[in-house]
C-alpha cells in the first residue's frame, strides 16, 4: 500500500514565496485596493476618471493586475490581454496633479494594510514608477 501523495506546492521548498504570497495573496490586494478607491470616491480631481457604475469593475481590474504583476494569479491577462497600462489611460486626464492624488490615496492603502517595511516599501517604489510613467498631460486639471 502506497502513502498518501500530498498536493504539489506552486513553490519548490527552496524557492521563495512570491511577493504575492508573502504579503497574504488575494485578501491583501483586494483590501489594498478597495481602501484605495474610497478614497477615489470622493477626490475631486480622480473620481470624474472613474464612473459610479464600474466600481466593482475598476476594482476587480486593479486588483486582478496587481496580483498578476506581484507573481498571483494571470486572471488578468486571461481576461483582458496584455495590461497596456499607458494605452488604457490615455483617454484620461492624468497630470500630475492627478498623479499626486492617485498617490495619496495609495499610500493611505498601503500603510493601512500594515505590510512589514520592506514589503511597503517595495510596493511603493512600483506605484510610485507607475503613477509616474500614466502622465499623459501637463495641462492643468480641468475645472479646477
Amino acid at each position: 500500500m502506497s502513502e498518501p501523495v500530498a498536493p504539489a506546492s506552486s513553490m519548490s521548498p527552496t524557492e521563495p514565496p512570491s511577493f504575492y504570497d508573502a504579503v497574504g495573496g488575494h485578501e491583501t490586494f483586494e483590501a489594498i485596493v478597495r481602501r484605495f478607491y474610497e478614497g477615489v470616491k470622493d477626490d475631486d480631481v480622480l473620481s470624474p476618471m472613474y464612473p459610479e457604475d464600474d466600481m466593482d469593475g475598476a476594482v476587480w481590474r486593479l486588483t486582478a493586475f496587481l496580483e498578476q504583476y506581484w507573481g498571483g494569479p494571470t486572471t488578468y491577462s486571461e481576461q483582458r490581454g496584455h495590461p497596456r497600462l499607458r494605452m488604457r489611460h490615455q483617454p484620461f486626464h492624468v497630470n500630475p496633479e492627478a498623479r499626486d492624488r492617485w498617490m495619496l490615496h495609495m499610500r493611505a492603502a498601503v500603510v493601512e494594510a500594515q505590510l512589514s517595511p520592506m514589503h511597503s516599501a517595495t510596493l511603493m517604489d512600483y506605484l510610485e514608477r507607475a503613477a509616474h510613467s500614466m502622465i499623459n498631460t501637463f495641462e492643468p486639471t480641468p475645472g479646477g
